[in-house]
């Protein structure tokens, strides 16, 4: 809800964090060039307009100045520590890249650092304080009540009581959920009762909970209210057995319900996403397969004949086919395209058993992830058979197509990896994969990506 307070607090905290960024980078750059007697004062002023990128970048990234972080103090804190934190690691990197010099670099970078992030702590300590003091001696909450004791109520009550810094709850205007319009159209004197109890108490807004078959009486209700003085806010009361939430958005002058959540599908979430996966990717590919390709390669043209990739169909995002690439760990045969590997199996080379189980042959699915086929996390691709006869036996199996396919992902960190025969665990991977695709963040890709390393060095069971 993006009340006059919240949007005050959205641009006083981004232009307060801009401002300490400046300033802690100038006394930085200041006493480097003291330090070091370095006379050019634009060794490191250069570079302020790429650490203001950064911030923007890394603040978007974890939605520091986002509706929904800025209505906590505990989000802001936790937005604000992983913002400086990637941010200190793009801009060290892109210092070293850079090459302005070893010694003096790293004095700039740890002043700077610690400056800003003392200026960071100092600024929420303070504006800690000054909430406060507003929430006491100004009364910037606003007083709520809610109409209608159903399920639509009860969550939006829930709200209320996690967001006391911004709501005053009043409670529920009655204790049930009785009717509020007759079959006439006329406002029921029950409903009259709780607007008026309204009006008594200095409720600014009321929040209506309806049915959708009673989303009709809105207007007749709102008719009442005004004549009150009363502002109405209709909530419509909308059920589902596994209590996920809806999204309600405009289409132009229509308002749109949006049956199940994906946040990686709208366009923030698949900006955010795909920054990611090109800046994880590109970092393999400099970094890691840039050397231990050829050395790879070499290997397992030592053994067998053959090419050195292993490339093959499977299903992407909206279920088209893409060709996914892996180091070759199979003799060539001519069931690769619709056997899966199994434990012992003989078309298995010795260097690709290796490569198997330490998960060295996917690696050249970050070529796929730079090209956009795939992403760093996201439900494993299956092959086109495996995907038309799965998604014959499993219900919802077709969700995680909705996705792009990942290196790794919530499934296989929680142990559904390889080959998978059992439809029983086939549904618990599926129910995995869309979990992680109602509940994607930034932070869920991190965490994902830190338990793949952690199971890779202590070992997989379903390796092979």
């Amino acid at each position: 809800m993006q009340t006059r307070y919240i949007y005050l607090l959205k641009f006083v905290l981004a232009f307060s964090d801009f401002l300490l960024l400046n300033g802690a980078f100038v006394v930085a750059s200041m006493l480097a060039e003291q330090h070091y007697f370095l006379n050019e004062s634009v060794v490191f002023r250069f570079y302020l307009p790429i650490a203001n990128l950064l911030w923007l970048f890394s603040s978007g990234l974890f939605s520091l100045y986002g509706n929904g972080t800025v209505v906590s103090l505990d989000k802001i804190y936790r937005a604000t520590w992983r913002s400086i934190g990637i941010h200190a690691s793009l801009f060290t990197l892109y210092l070293i890249i850079a090459d302005t010099g070893a010694t003096h670099t790293a004095f700039f970078l740890t002043v700077f650092h610690l400056s800003f992030l003392l200026l960071l702590v100092i600024s929420r300590l303070v504006g800690t304080f000054f909430q406060g003091m507003l929430i006491q001696h100004f009364h910037i909450r606003k007083t709520v009540a809610i109409m209608g004791k159903n399920d639509g109520g009860r969550q939006l009550a829930r709200y209320f009581r996690a967001h006391e810094k911004l709501f005053h709850f009043e409670g529920y205007l009655a204790e049930s959920d009785a009717q509020l319009v007759n079959d006439r159209g006329e406002v029921m004197p029950a409903a009259r009762k709780q607007f008026a109890r309204a009006v008594a108490m200095g409720i600014q807004e009321v929040y209506v909970s309806l049915p959708p078959h009673r989303i009709a009486q809105a207007a007749t209700l709102l008719e009442e209210a005004e004549r009150l003085c009363l502002r109405v806010k209709l909530v419509p009361d909308l059920k589902r057995q596994d209590s996920l939430p809806y999204e309600i958005s405009l289409l132009g002058p229509v308002p749109v319900v949006s049956i199940r959540h994906e946040p990686a599908y709208e366009i923030e979430g698949r900006s955010k996403k795909r920054i990611f996966d090109l800046l994880f990717s590109t970092l393999v590919i400099l970094f890691i397969l840039s050397w231990l390709y050829t050395l790879i390669g070499l290997l397992i043209k030592l053994e067998s004949p053959g090419p050195v990739l292993f490339k093959q169909q499977r299903s992407g995002r909206d279920n088209k086919p893409f060709w996914c690439y892996k180091f070759r760990s199979m003799r060539v045969n001519a069931e690769s395209d619709s056997k899966q590997a199994t434990p012992g199996d003989n078309r298995i080379t010795r260097i690709g058993a290796f490569l198997r189980r330490t998960s060295l042959d996917e690696l050249p699915q970050f070529f796929n992830v730079w090209l956009g086929h795939m992403s760093v996390v996201g439900p494993r691709p299956h092959m086109l058979r495996h995907t038309e006869e799965y998604s014959a036996l499993i219900d919802k199996y077709m969700l995680r197509q909705f996705l792009k396919p990942g290196i790794t992902g919530w499934a296989q960190v929680n142990g559904y990896r390889g080959e998978t025969t059992n439809p029983q665990l086939m549904e618990r991977r599926v129910a995995h994969d869309i979990w992680y695709l109602e509940n994607w963040t930034t932070m869920l890709d991190v965490r994902i990506v830190f338990l793949t390393v952690i199971n890779l060095l202590v070992g997989e069971e379903n390796a092979h």
